[in-house]
């Protein structure tokens, strides 16, 4: 026998051990795994994957008699690439038969440890490895605890999984029916076997709940009808009630625990709106069983998403961004309808391909960990969900879950101060504070490295809160692979005066249609006592006042002359899409008869499938914001400044470009189009008369606006030769020459699908040119100004600039700039754009 023997050395971060045998063996050679601790060495249990080169999976044994190993093979049914094949293995040696040949393995455990891949070749002998995982972060040793919710696994399994993905808590749903008229007690879907009635202590730190249920209701009195699903966790013994109605199994479980909990899932499900008000302490999954390690699979949605959430833009269906903008846009909803729903966090890890625990949420027990504790941590929102970071917060020096009593005096004075610290495997993309559901403040991490090789960001941020609400955080954080993971803390609350937390009109609408639709929907189907209870939370979202938005809607809103009113309601219902609030905050108009106009231009708007979409240039007419986020850095933008651009493409929405932004000189900042930072008038109390585009004939657009100090600029922006051509000027009126002046133009991508998904996707910046690619289509846009100052991109917004800078301009002078923007779909983005820098080469300043 000849040993070769490379302990300690390293192989992309992996201490690795081979062993060659000198006897051939004739199929298969054993592949022997050890996992141990980077810092203490000792053996650990984890999740391995074990990969061919023609994509073919292979499984673990354990070796210790001691030891465990789970296999788990999972495939999606709609995306056939949504696979997940691993072993999940205990703190032994394991061991994996594979013919000769190339391989991949890659070892990962939870959430806070660094995966390690290493590429093998395997002969006729056998090897041996031992991989070393570095952890990044210890949130137990801070007090913070995890769990599951929504879990499909045996309890035999669960021994060996939560410990390999360093689960604290889990509720696996040993109940699970489909079906109305059957009890749980005969789920068409429970686990067969003795379930435990009592809590499985798989060690001091890690437990299994046994007893939990699943309502998946798919038919209703035997017919097909769709409701949707609820978890009953923690209970005792098995549940024998029949749904619909819900309300019994709510009060039977609490009568023998008060301590249930009652877990929505997806907020898509038809019947998902009776819930808050027929528990309204439920849990929330905020990260849910369609988010996933592997590849996205559920594009189509059980219901269209809310229009006042941009985007989707009341879309049924998307991508993953989309489905997650949906889920946290639709939480945002039920809190500011006065329902405290704690974030909850589940996989259904059994029949989903995902690794127990890929989302999960993070409870604080400062003083130690028990489940009891855990579970009331829970129903106190004390807590965070995750995919990927960890964020620690605290409002002044409270964790989320605090309600903070405020008179109305104080509120008006108090600032709250929010102290982050986050850490991530990969670096932060950006953060964001939510108050009442909309992201008020950007947050810029500094990703600053650690010694274990995490990315840390510690911020300090004051908020005011003066009415009552709610407000988290979250955080956004970007794989090399192009996927997201994200962070959401749970919410902090503020009551002023007593007063209740009240939801905008158009989210109280939303909830009433969509109680209607259901009620229309399930009419004869469901229960008299089922439709009583759908009824009762129609009346309840009726009831609800709303918040009194007259101050921002006077703030943005445009009066229309009678002759303009018509073509500014096309232009905002048939060409932009606008809903019945972005009309309201764009008129001004009562909400009636802003719904009268939508639903009057709506029927007037209809494309055919067969009509080519053209390049179109338009005014925006403002009401929505044109930005996704980073809001706060651009407080009531101003219409008259931003065109719309509508690329020729199906679906391809529009993009808004800002024709200044900003102008910069040597006496400061000239113009702003919104409030953000101070300019020259704002800071001596001067407010700039609002104006409006000129259209002409030929479709082309112009303004112009002279500022106080006497200097004039305008722009105009027309069709030319399948681009967009945009040029400004600038007259110098005063008697100094006027130098460093530069501009910003902004791209804002909010309402152009596969663009505006707030992530970094595939730009190529060379100046004057940028170009950015779409995250669903191989199109691009594509826009340059010269003389060129700064190009550059904005993924929060998200935004691309080609920013101009004029040369200095004497006094009674005029300078001008030019820009241009291109629409590209194909293949050939290399040539096309080499073709665009001959077109349009850069100038230099004079």
């Amino acid at each position: 026998m000849i040993h070769a023997t490379l302990r300690g050395s390293k192989l992309l971060g992996v201490s690795v051990v081979l062993l060659f045998c000198g006897q051939a063996l004739a199929e298969e050679s054993p592949l022997r795994l050890e996992i141990r601790d980077a810092e203490t060495s000792e053996l650990i249990p984890a999740r391995v994957y074990l990969t061919g080169n023609d994509g073919t999976p292979y499984y673990f044994e354990s070796s210790s008699p001691d030891g465990s190993a789970v296999r788990y093979e999972k495939q999606n049914w709609i995306n056939k690439d949504s696979v997940e094949y691993h072993t999940t293995v205990s703190a032994h040696p394991c061991v994996a038969k594979v013919p000769p040949g190339a391989y991949v393995l890659t070892v990962e455990r939870g959430k806070t440890f660094r995966p390690q891949k290493v590429t093998l070749e395997i002969g006729n002998s056998a090897k041996e490895l031992v991989v070393q995982l570095q952890r990044w972060a210890n949130p137990a040793e801070r007090g913070w605890y995890s769990g599951d919710t929504h879990i499909h696994r045996t309890i035999d399994e669960l021994k060996n999984v939560v410990l390999a993905e360093d689960l604290n808590v889990v509720f696996p749903l040993t109940s699970w029916v489909t079906l109305s008229d059957t009890p749980p007690s005969s789920g068409d879907k429970s686990l067969s076997g003795d379930i435990p009635e009592e809590l499985v202590q798989v060690d001091e730190t890690h437990v299994i709940w046994p007893r939990n249920t699943e309502y998946e209701i798919f038919q209703v009195n035997r017919q097909r009808h769709t409701l949707g699903a609820l978890f009953v966790l923690g209970h005792e013994g098995t549940l024998q009630q029949t749904v619909p109605p819900w309300r019994p199994v709510v009060e039977a479980a609490r009568r023998n625990d008060p301590n249930v909990l009652f877990d929505m899932d997806k907020l898509d499900w038809p019947f998902a709106m009776v819930l808050p008000v027929l528990a309204p302490d439920s849990t929330y999954e905020l990260t849910n069983n369609h988010l996933w390690r592997t590849e996205f699979a559920f594009r189509n949605w059980n219901t269209r998403a809310p229009a006042y959430i941009q985007p989707p833009f009341g879309a049924g269906q998307g991508g993953e961004r989309q489905w997650l903008d949906y889920t946290l846009g639709m939480y945002g909803t039920l809190l500011n309808c006065g329902f405290r729903l704690p974030p909850s966090a589940g996989t259904a890890n059994g029949v989903h391909p995902v690794p127990a625990g890929f989302g999960r949420v993070y409870v604080h027990l400062p003083e130690g960990f028990s489940y009891k504790t855990w579970v009331k941590g829970l129903q106190k929102g004390r807590s965070f969900v995750t995919t990927g970071p960890m964020l620690y917060a605290t409002a002044d020096s409270h964790d989320p879950g605090y309600e903070f009593n405020l008179v109305a005096a104080e509120a008006v004075l108090k600032k709250i101060p929010i102290e982050l610290e986050i850490l991530s495997e990969q670096p932060l993309s950006y953060g964001e504070i939510v108050i009442n559901g909309r992201p008020d403040h950007l947050l810029r991490p500094q990703n600053q490295k650690t010694e274990t090789g995490a990315y840390r960001s510690q911020i300090r941020h004051d908020i005011e809160v003066t009415h009552s609400g709610w407000f988290a955080v979250r955080f956004f954080e970007e794989r090399p692979d192009g996927r997201i993971r994200f962070a959401h803390t749970a919410p902090w609350y503020v009551t002023v005066d007593g007063e209740p937390v009240r939801p905008r009109y158009e989210e109280k609408e939303y909830l009433i249609e969509r109680m209607e639709n259901e009620i229309e929907r399930s009419e004869g189907i469901v229960s008299a006592e089922g439709m009583a209870e759908y009824r009762e939370a129609l009346d309840f979202y009726r009831a609800l006042e709303t918040v009194d938005d007259s101050a921002k809607v006077e703030r943005n809103a445009r009066e229309l002359a009678d002759e303009n009113r018509d073509r500014w309601f096309k232009n905002m219902v048939i060409d932009h899409g606008f809903n019945t609030e972005d009309v309201r905050m764009a008129t001004g108009l009562p909400y009636a008869i802003a719904d009268s106009i939508v639903r009057e231009y709506s029927t007037l708007g209809d494309y055919q499938e067969d009509e080519t979409p053209e390049l179109r240039i338009l005014p925006y007419p403002g009401g929505r914001h044109p930005r996704k986020g980073f809001l706060d850095g651009a407080i009531a933008p101003q219409r008259e400044t931003k065109v719309s651009i509508f690329p020729p493409w199906k679906d391809g929405g529009y993009v808004v470009v800002d024709v200044p932004e900003a102008i910069f000189s040597n006496l400061g900042l000239t113009y702003l189009a919104h409030t953000h930072i101070p300019t020259i008038w704002s800071a001596k109390g001067v407010e700039l008369s609002p104006l409006e585009w000129d259209e002409e004939a030929d479709g082309s657009l112009a303004f112009e606006r002279t500022l106080p100090n006497g200097i004039r600029f305008g722009s105009t922006v027309f069709k030319e030769d399948g681009a967009v051509q945009m040029k400004m000027k600038l007259t110098n009126g005063t008697n100094e020459p006027l130098t460093g002046l530069r501009s910003q133009v902004c791209v804002m991508l909010k309402g152009a699908p596969g663009f505006n998904v707030q992530q970094t996707l595939p730009t190529i910046i060379e100046e004057p040119l940028v170009a950015i690619k779409s995250q669903t289509e191989n199109r691009w846009i594509i826009t340059a100004w010269t003389p060129c100052n700064r190009a550059w991109k904005n993924p929060p917004v998200p935004c691309i600039h080609s920013d101009p800078i004029f040369p200095d301009c004497p006094p009674g002078e005029t300078v001008e700039v030019e820009g241009r923007m291109w629409f590209y779909e194909g293949n050939e983005n290399e040539s096309e754009i080499d073709r665009l820098q001959r077109q349009f080469p850069p100038k230099g300043n004079s």
